[in-house]
């Protein structure tokens, strides 16, 4: 009897900015593949033309309709070997790719990992304000309670914090860290590997002035961890800012309570009572 045909989906690390920073094996599997699942195919054939590698490119991106992933899935569960990259280092963080990876899984089709650059670690090793554990949040919320509880979260984090930014709203970011943060360490990672490579240290208020005319390409940012010497609890005005936003939210009682009580010296029940009394009085 003859074996079942054998899938195989890589999920390959690109560039994030030079060309060079590919490894052998990914340019091996780019060739090798049957097809490339790419982001935005136009991005991804500058990486190849290149290499001189002409495998055919298929698009896959956040808007690719769920018939289509589960069309891909169907063909490496048939047997096809494709390989799945972003536009730019390791596909999966903070960016599409995810379900059709589920879909292989759910089929039994072999995903492994062509591993490779990646802006969040780039970042975090060339700033100097890693240590023994990180977190990286992707794209802060832009507004209300969640990105309120976002920032908070990093106010309260003994870990280094890395996420991206956009530049149209570096500024307000660094304002929001300024406000948050006082003198913690940060800094601003732009265009990593590229010509017009900047990597900025500074307190936030130092950082506003630096980036004072805005800060241009791809942008990370990181944030070194809490001291634990350095720790306070929030201001009562500061927590029942946080309480109005999250419940201006619609976010339950409870909910808020649950936000809110990490990083605040306050047991949970006080929290709670301070929400329910933020509730009547927005009632009222």
């Amino acid at each position: 009897m003859n074996a079942p045909p054998t899938g195989l989906l890589c999920v390959v690390a690109t560039p994030i900015g030079n060309l060079e920073d590919i490894t052998l094996r990914a340019l091996r599997v780019l060739r090798e593949s049957e097809a490339i699942l790419a982001e935005d195919t136009r991005h991804t054939r500058t990486l190849l033309t290149h290499h001189g590698i002409g495998t055919p490119l298929r698009a896959l991106h956040a808007h690719t309709s769920e018939s289509r992933i589960e069309a891909f899935a169907d063909e490496l569960a048939g047997g096809a070997r494709y390989a799945l990259v972003t536009d730019a280092g390791t596909p999966l963080v903070s960016d599409p790719g995810a379900e059709l990876v589920r879909a292989c899984h759910a089929r039994g089709v072999k995903v492994t990992p062509i591993p490779g650059a990646s802006a969040p670690i780039a970042a975090l090793v060339a700033s100097g304000l890693g240590g023994a554990s990180f977190e990286f949040l992707g794209f802060l919320p832009r507004s209300g309670g969640k990105r309120h509880s976002a920032l908070e979260h990093i106010r309260a984090s003994r870990a280094s914090v890395v996420f991206f930014e956009a530049p149209s709203r570096l500024g307000s970011t660094l304002a929001d860290l300024e406000r948050v943060l006082g003198g913690r360490s940060v800094a601003v990672c732009r265009e990593l590997t590229k010509l017009h490579e900047e990597i900025a240290r500074g307190t936030p208020t130092e950082l506003r002035a630096h980036f004072a005319e805005g800060g241009r390409g791809e942008i990370t940012i990181v944030v070194a961890a809490l001291d634990p010497a350095d720790e306070e609890p929030p201001s009562v005005e500061d927590l029942d800012d946080a309480i109005d936003a999250l419940l201006a939210e619609g976010t339950s009682t409870r909910d808020v309570a649950d936000q809110l009580v990490e990083g605040s010296r306050l047991a949970r029940r006080d929290i709670y009572q301070r929400v329910l009394a933020r509730a009547a009085a927005r009632s009222e």
